[in-house]
């Protein structure tokens, strides 16, 4: 009788409280810090709480996304079965179902308009498992050129100008842990403290240590408040702005000529190019004094080690990619790039937008960071493939050109995962509009988001708790997400997915895997010998070592933390430089009377990309419910617009009304507006389609619009 008294006692308490831990790493920015889901039952009530854990990149910390990342995996809302349009509505079916549709529609598409009328449109956010799969369902089973993804745009500029001036991108030149010793650091249109928080502790360490820190960023963000130089920059003019820097290091004799002799190319142009241009003239065409410029220059030049990272302030312009080069530019005129604490930054957006540019989604790109275009790199892939060369189709276009290819009718189907196009890109009622237009349209994503809704099928993808893979940091570290948190419904894992369309459509025998690692081990083989080298990475290197810096050749090789330390990418060994103008070749729209104010866009800290995530999480939701736009109070009461109070703002092509914000942090030529809302408050809605003509890059940052208050409309 005791003893059932005991066990029954004992069966009442594991009933009352029981808890699990789940090992996993957050889904949003490129930090990707580790941490723990733990899910504690009390009684029939489940609660969660995230908690950092210890790792190289970012030692345990969190920022408010993270810790509550789970709230929208675990959201109500999650698709958890494949939904069909019938008569406008989403009718739940079968999985076989929805194969036999995408077979049956994907063929007839094919048979009548070619292999090029289906898209691939992919994602930064997918592990590189998936990104390199994506790339060859595109190529392989839809044997489609058009394939991008919407990294396209976030890092495009930065990794072109990576790219044409050091011969490879890999997002940070030097480890993280590298910063802190740094004695000079120019931070340029990037707002870490709000995109990247657990990242800013290396450069408050910095501060600390004595570093001078330069921020440039029409916006006094909280960024900007720890510099010891903010440079209020006018929105669109960061390349003139680099010429003035350089200007400066040249006249006064700064620059490290042994280095610039032995390790580039291309000076004498850009010195040529430089003393033909006005210091005053760059000081009114950016707004920043000739004596903010000289400090700056000067300052940086004159300090042993020194490190300059940009963002997305910088590179979503009609210039971002000459624009970086020229920042570019400054680091090897001075020498400061290849040695300890001296290199380059480009501070990736999305969580895995390094690793996704990498092997394969980009239009122009194969695994490895290899060039479609280039016949050796088409033959390498093609025989790890198990293809002939000749099947593997030719250079598709942009994401932003395969939308305008499907508004004339050129792509008739699209295949979309874990993207919202109608929110992110730029002239987003244009975007809308032709995707109206497709035959057949297959989404795959967690919710119904945006563009999901014009979907003919959706399919339920795995969330980050859910989904096993690699994903590659902003430094370059390819690490291991674990994920051990069943699936909810009927919902698959993004390869699962790919595999089965694959299969589906006649081609299973190039997609037979059992497991991600399975198909990681086909992209170490494919990358092998390309810019890209994972050949040396396994996941049970990555688990034991938390993380292995590419390239990484051989099984034995450690890692590359520091890149360039002998030689650059180029085959011959040296840099490019380039001589930049101060003005782009697409001109940038310049305020005027009818749009007499600069727009430009970005983050706000608790909402991430389109947020369709971060606002099915009611505490990030909660911080930020409503868009705003921010403007200096002195421009604001020329337009008769109360703090707090509602506005139309209105470009060349569309109008959006958000709530007006106070703020003396902005110049008062430019209003603030932040992208991570949709419909009515969609800022993209306002932005150009121009593209910057070297990487395809919408110009984001620089649009002119008008504002009035919402109460002159009635």
């Amino acid at each position: 009788m005791t003893e059932m008294l005991l066990k029954y006692f004992r069966d009442k308490q594991q009933q009352v409280q029981s808890k699990k831990v789940y090992d996993t790493q957050c889904p949003y920015c490129s930090m990707q810090c580790k941490m723990q889901l733990i899910e504690q039952t009390v009684i029939t009530r489940k609660k969660y709480t995230t908690i950092g854990k210890d790792n190289p990149t970012s030692h345990g910390r969190l920022c408010m996304k993270g810790m509550n990342a789970h709230q929208h995996a675990l959201h109500k809302d999650r698709i958890t079965q494949p939904l069909l349009k019938v008569n406008g509505e989403f009718t739940p079916i079968t999985w076989d179902k929805a194969l036999e549709i995408i077979k049956k529609n994907f063929s007839a598409i094919q048979l009548e308009n070619g292999h090029d009328a289906l898209a691939v449109y992919g994602s930064a956010s997918i592990t590189n498992e998936e990104a390199y799969l994506l790339g060859k369902f595109a190529r392989v089973a839809l044997q489609t050129k058009h394939i991008d993804y919407n990294g396209r745009l976030c890092m495009s500029a930065a990794a072109s100008a990576a790219s044409q001036t050091f011969g490879m991108d890999r997002g940070l030149t030097n480890s993280l842990s590298e910063i802190p010793n740094a004695e000079c650091i120019i931070l340029a249109g990037t707002n870490i403290a709000a995109c990247q928080p657990t990242m800013l502790p290396y450069f408050e360490e910095a501060k600390e240590n004595g570093a001078f820190i330069i921020v440039i960023d029409p916006r006094e963000t909280d960024t900007a408040k720890m510099a010891d130089l903010h440079l209020k920059i006018k929105p669109g003019t960061d390349a003139a702005l680099a010429n003035g820097l350089l200007k400066v290091i040249m006249e006064k004799g700064y620059t490290d000529e042994r280095f610039i002799k032995e390790r580039a190319t291309g000076f004498e142009e850009v010195e040529e190019h430089i003393s033909s241009l006005s210091l005053k003239e760059i000081s009114e065409l950016t707004g920043v004094s000739i004596r903010q410029i000289q400090r700056a220059a000067t300052i940086f030049a004159e300090k042993k080690t020194g490190m300059i990272f940009t963002a997305r302030g910088v590179e979503q312009q009609t210039d971002g990619s000459l624009a970086v080069r020229n920042l570019l530019n400054i680091l090897i005129s001075t020498g400061k790039v290849g040695k300890p604490s001296c290199g380059y930054g480009a501070i990736t957006g999305q969580g895995n937008g390094q690793g996704a540019r990498e092997h394969g989604q980009k239009a122009d790109q194969l695994p490895g960071y290899r060039s479609i275009e280039n016949e050796e790199h088409r033959e390498q892939i093609a025989r790890v493939w198990g293809i002939d060369k000749e099947q593997l189709p030719q250079k598709g276009v942009s994401a932003y050109e395969m939308i305008e290819r499907m508004e004339k009718g050129e792509i008739t189907g699209l295949f979309l995962m874990c993207s919202n196009p109608i929110v992110s890109n730029p002239n987003a009622n244009f975007v809308k509009e032709a995707l109206r237009k497709l035959k057949f349209f297959v989404a795959v994503d967690l919710f119904i988001s945006e563009t999901a809704k014009l979907a003919d099928l959706v399919l339920p993808a795995a969330s980050y708790l859910e989904d096993e893979g690699t994903m590659t940091n902003l430094e370059g570290r390819v690490t291991l997400r674990e994920a051990s948190y069943p699936v909810p419904g009927e919902a698959k894992r993004d390869w699962q997915i790919i595999c089965e369309v694959a299969h589906a459509l006649g081609k299973g025998e190039y997609f037979n895997f059992s497991s991600a690692e399975e198909i990681f081990n086909e992209l170490r083989a494919a990358s092998r010998g390309g810019a890209a080298d994972y050949y040396g990475i396994t996941y049970e290197r990555i688990r034991e070592e938390d993380g292995v810096l590419w390239p990484c050749p051989t099984s034995n090789h450690k890692g590359t933390e520091r890149l360039f330390e002998r030689t650059f990418a180029h085959p011959d060994g040296k840099a490019k430089m380039v001589a930049v103008p101060n003005s782009p070749l697409i001109p940038k729209e310049q305020p005027c009377e009818r749009f007499p104010l600069y727009l430009t866009t970005g983050r706000v800290t608790s909402h991430y990309l389109t947020g369709v995530q971060t606002r099915k999480s009611a505490a990030l939701a909660a911080r930020n419910f409503e868009s705003f736009m921010e403007i200096h109070p002195a421009a604001a009461q020329k337009f008769g617009i109360q703090d707090q109070e509602l506005v139309e703002v209105t470009s060349k092509r569309g109008s959006i009304i958000v709530r007006c914000r106070w703020s003396a942090a902005i110049r008062q030529d430019t209003i603030f507006i932040p992208f991570h809302w949709a419909d009515s408050q969609n800022v993209n809605r306002l932005v150009s389609e121009e593209l910057d003509p070297h990487c395809k890059m919408p110009g984001f940052k620089v649009s002119t619009v008008n504002i009035r208050p919402l109460m002159a409309l009635r």
